[in-house]
């Protein structure tokens, strides 16, 4: 049986062009520009505009990634989309955003795993491509979280921003190179310690629901923090040692962007060098599944990978999600 390669063929981002920094939040929440970068690392996100939906974001990065990959939307032979804003509950935004791009009527479907969403988009889509039947998948990440934050919890609205970004894969035969394996968890034992309270079919939305603020997130941040750190590491430890491969042999971390606090806690953990680590958490805040894809696009546009390099990608959200992907550039 012969080797079977799923390459990254194709990158894309898209930021919307409004941008929040911390000084324009001070003027909406009691907090300031110093207290947020101590805690996060965060300077300024991008905020969609009202008229913006989830598959306005996905469908820009798509077409970036689509003309990175030289290809056309008659080349790509199934999309899955990762995202806790859908533009609806149903149909998917991925049935929405195939329309949208001129696709054939390919397999389009939306999975919800939150920030660890991209890294579970990769693996099914890994795992899909055994299959010689889909050559190219389109895998995306895109996030209108302005949608879902209370404005006035100072706790929460200084960390999201929205964004898309997007891989094209494409399958060959071949010694084994670009997406290697995926560790991936869940623990869903106590989900209130990131979650959007209302609106599904436990708490239907009522008046008193918005009247409570529960269509907004909600978090445990200490908690957060405390298992983030240790199930992302412990991830990317299972990935490495399925190939057999050291911590000294990655080149690059490329972490969820939800807070510095936590990347630089998951660097010293796995004793990478903070240089060997790509963070854009700055300007894009926290961008749920949106992140990781965006962070990759824009290191791969700086040049910042060559090739045999070895990439861990790590994630960490609400279900709760964990997981890493290994790379082999």
């Amino acid at each position: 049986m012969k080797d079977i390669s799923i390459l990254i063929k194709g990158v894309g981002y898209y930021l919307p062009s409004s941008v929040l920094t911390n000084d324009d939040l001070s003027k909406k929440v009691e907090t300031s520009d110093e207290w947020i970068r101590t805690r996060t690392g965060i300077a300024q996100r991008h905020i969609a505009a009202e008229n913006e939906s989830c598959s306005d974001l996905a469908f820009q990065a798509a077409q970036k990634a689509i003309a990175d990959a030289n290809l056309q939307a008659s080349d790509i032979d199934a999309l899955i989309v990762a995202t806790v804003t859908p533009d609806m509950p149903f149909p998917s935004t991925a049935a929405i955003l195939q329309a949208r791009l001129g696709l054939n009527n390919v397999m389009a479907l939306d999975i919800n795993a939150a920030c660890s969403g991209f890294l579970y988009a990769l693996e099914l889509a890994r795992c899909l491509m055994q299959n010689e039947h889909y050559r190219h998948v389109l895998v995306m990440g895109s996030e209108k979280l302005s949608s879902i934050v209370n404005w006035t919890d100072r706790t929460t609205c200084v960390l999201f921003g929205d964004g898309a970004g997007a891989f094209v894969l494409e399958r060959q035969e071949g010694p084994k190179s670009g997406i290697l394996d995926g560790a991936l968890g869940a623990d869903g034992s106590n989900p209130s310690v990131l979650c959007v309270p209302a609106g599904g079919s436990m708490r239907p939305t009522t008046h008193e629901t918005v009247d409570a603020n529960m269509h907004y997130v909600s978090m445990n941040g200490k908690e957060v923090f405390k298992m983030a750190v240790r199930l992302m590491a412990k991830s990317v430890d299972t990935v490495l040692e399925r190939n057999h491969l050291k911590k000294s042999d990655i080149a690059w971390l490329i972490p969820h962007q939800a807070n510095l606090r936590i990347i630089q806690s998951l660097a010293q953990l796995l004793e990478i060098p903070m240089e060997q680590v790509f963070c854009n958490v700055d300007k894009t805040g926290n961008t749920s599944a949106a992140s990781i894809p965006i962070a990759f696009a824009q290191a791969k546009e700086a040049g910042t990978f060559k090739p045999g390099d070895y990439i861990v990608l790590a994630a960490f959200g609400g279900g709760l999600t964990w997981g890493a992907t290994l790379i082999k550039y």
